[in-house]
Order: C-alpha cells, then sequence, then structure tokens
C-alpha cells in the first residue's frame, strides 16, 4: 500500500500507481465477473509468468483491490476476488473498455 509520503499529488498519477500495469488492469477485468484461483487466471491470461501473476495479485492484496480467501480444504484451495474498492473501479475498466471499442472501430474503418 501507500504510504502518505509515497501518494503523488495528482489523482490520475495515483490511479495509475495502483493499477497501472497491463497484468494488474486485466486481473481486475477477469475478477469482475466472479472469484477466480490461481491457475485459471494464468490459464486465461496469456503471456503472463507465474512470478508477475504472484507479484501483481500480492501488489493488489496489500493496496486493498483483492482479497485473498484460502479454503480449510486438503489441498487448500485459493480464491482471488476485488474487494469493494476494487469493484468501485467498474467505472474505470467500463470506459477503457468503450474507448478500445471506439478506438477499434475507427481502425476499422480507416482500413
Amino acid at each position: 500500500m501507500l504510504t502518505k509520503e509515497e501518494m503523488p499529488v495528482c489523482p490520475v498519477a495515483t490511479t495509475v500507481a495502483l493499477i497501472g500495469s497491463k497484468w494488474k488492469l486485466l486481473i481486475i477485468r477477469n475478477l469482475r465477473s466472479r472469484p477466480w484461483r490461481f491457475n485459471e487466471l494464468k490459464r486465461d491470461l496469456a503471456g503472463i509468468s507465474q512470478k508477475s501473476l504472484t507479484d501483481s495479485l500480492r501488489s493488489l492484496e496489500e493496496d486493498g483491490v483483492v482479497v485473498r480467501t484460502v479454503y480449510p480444504e486438503v489441498p487448500p484451495r485459493v480464491e482471488y476476488s476485488l474487494s469493494e474498492l476494487g469493484q468501485s473501479m467498474g467505472p474505470i475498466l467500463d470506459a477503457m473498455a468503450a474507448f478500445g471499442s471506439n478506438y477499434q472501430a475507427l481502425l476499422r474503418a480507416d482500413g
């Protein structure tokens, strides 16, 4: 989690510091629909390494965006889901999806 001293003055920069990597955004996108297990995320996010996924999930958990739930089963089952803070990022992802769709349509129209 960012400390007060590390927090950028600009609100946009604060948001980028929280979710500004490609993998974090795609993890959040997936977790919007339902809780996911680690291996499910790894399979779905083509190209992500185990280390990048682990680091991204830990960072998102430390920042309060993701909740990690360990179920007392044998073998243990771990699921990742969005916290209330993570769920509040829905409009950001919706706006990004709308922009991406519009941009794709623009490129298709030019081609």
